[in-house]
């Protein structure tokens, strides 16, 4: 949905400076001061929302896994199901459209060579760094469309276990509880902070970014 891609585009990441007085320095400083200071349950957190390629089955993978869960849950009726993998499917499929033009229309460096550069040159980062663009990040985006996607159909306040990689033995894959869809987007979104992968503003208006392409397919006009 052309509109939908354009609309849904947020607004410019801080001005780029190394002058380390700067609010951009102040972001890169920060994800290497939480990098450097993890505790166990971030490194939980930044591996479970990893969903690296031939691992597992990569971030709209896992949208997709939690709402099977909840259609299960839920004892979904055919036609809610279909609308439910419908709605979540064009939603991570227009979050990602959307995410990489806007990482190709800023082209901003990732956080590992900001700090190697301008912070720490034997810093490394709990996670692998992609080879693309750091704004905006594809897991926030994608995470905010699917919760607010599944938060239409199936409430704001719905609580659900996620045991995506349950039978994984490479990671602490232990079922993860949330009160909220959005909960949920919220924690995968951080995760890329905690892996050292994302600055702040790629995470937080990530998350934003995909919510409007979330309530731009909640609006299509479906019948059950």
């Amino acid at each position: 949905m052309p509109g939908s891609i354009n609309h849904s585009q947020p607004v410019a990441h801080l001005p780029f400076s190394t002058v380390t007085t700067s609010p951009f320095y102040s972001q890169a400083l920060e994800v290497y001061a939480v990098t450097s200071n993890l505790n166990p349950e971030q490194e939980i957190i930044a591996r479970f929302w990893s969903d690296d390629p031939g691992l597992a089955g990569t971030p709209p993978g896992h949208s997709i896994s939690i709402a099977t869960q909840v259609v299960v849950q839920e004892n979904a009726s055919l036609a809610l199901a279909a609308e439910t993998y419908c709605k979540v499917g064009l939603a991570v499929a227009d979050a990602f459209i959307s995410c990489w033009k806007c990482k190709f229309d800023f082209n901003l460096l990732r956080p590992i060579t900001y700090i190697r550069d301008v912070i720490d040159p034997a810093w490394t980062p709990l996670l692998t760094t992609p080879p693309f663009p750091e704004y905006s990040s594809g897991h926030s985006v994608q995470s905010g469309a699917t919760a607010q996607v599944l938060s239409d159909l199936f409430g704001y306040q719905y609580a659900f276990t996620d045991r995506t990689h349950v039978a994984r033995t490479d990671i602490n894959g232990a079922p993860r509880q949330f009160d909220s869809f959005f909960d949920y987007a919220e924690e995968a979104a951080v995760s890329r902070l905690y892996g050292g992968i994302h600055f702040r503003d790629g995470i937080d208006l990530g998350v934003k970014q995909g919510r409007k392409i979330g309530e731009s397919v909640g609006a299509l006009p479906f019948r059950r």
